[in-house]
């Protein structure tokens, strides 16, 4: 009698293929089925939900860590998911993962980061989806937290799937896991300064820094609960339509 077939976990990020993040992630992906690493061949943060139609995609094959399958892409993390579906998977995924980015996803960072848009791109897709961030920025950050947070949530979507449309946004401090809070997106922005310079060639060029601004007053938001040393959890969608507003102008004529 053959042996039931495992889950195939599709896992992706924006730091790019060789990061530590996307290896911690896989090693928790693999405690539950079969891993394919299909991700961007170099850095591509706060690329958004960006795709390429101007040149072509390139893919190059790769052994991760002599453990994975993983496949360079060179694009962004939307376009790995998209040629993963539509060209390099001999079957379709079961869970889409996204990270463990290094810098926090959460609050307005949603919008900007590929982390996040590669794991909206799975949902897009059908496929339920989940993307990981730890808020350190260090390269040699412990994310032993992140990876207990993503085992919690991967076996619990494995397990109960999650709605049409929905993605889940995890977001935790490095070191050990403290424990996950659900949470709603924060009101938050950056507020942007750029300094202007002159390069050789007597050309304006300008570079762009900026601090972050969190709005919201309440300790409800995901912001409010990494500060306090949890995992925040968010279900996001990509449906943007402001239901309220339409809802109070639908019998307005224009």
């Amino acid at each position: 009698m053959s042996q039931p077939q495992k889950p195939l976990i599709l896992v992706c990020n924006d730091d790019g293929i060789f990061s530590p993040g996307i290896k911690a992630l896989a090693e928790v992906a693999d405690e539950f089925g079969d891993v394919e690493i299909i991700a961007p061949d170099r850095q591509q943060s706060a690329v958004g939900h960006a795709i390429t139609i101007q040149t072509p995609l390139r893919t190059r094959a790769f052994r991760i860590d002599n453990r994975f399958n993983g496949q360079a892409v060179s694009g962004t993390p939307a376009d790995s998911i998209k040629l993963a579906h539509n060209q390099l998977l001999n079957r379709k995924p079961d869970l889409v993962v996204s990270g463990i980015n290094h810098g926090s996803n959460a609050g307005i960072n949603i919008l900007y980061s590929g982390t996040v848009s590669a794991a909206t791109e799975g949902t897009i897709l059908g496929y339920p989806s989940i993307a990981v961030s730890c808020t350190d920025f260090d390269e040699d950050a412990d994310l032993t937290g992140a990876q207990d947070a993503a085992r919690k949530v991967i076996g619990y979507v494995l397990n109960h799937g999650l709605p049409r449309g929905v993605t889940l946004n995890l977001n935790a401090p490095s070191g050990a896991l403290k424990g996950i809070k659900w949470a709603r997106q924060a009101d938050s922005r950056y507020i942007e300064e750029f300094e202007g310079r002159i390069d050789p060639h007597n050309r304006s060029y300008y570079w762009m820094t900026g601090k972050f601004q969190l709005i919201d007053e309440d300790g409800h938001n995901d912001i409010s609960v990494i500060e306090k040393g949890y995992a925040s959890l968010t279900p996001i969608q990509y449906d943007l339509t402001s239901y309220s507003l339409l809802n109070d102008l639908k019998d307005i004529e224009l």
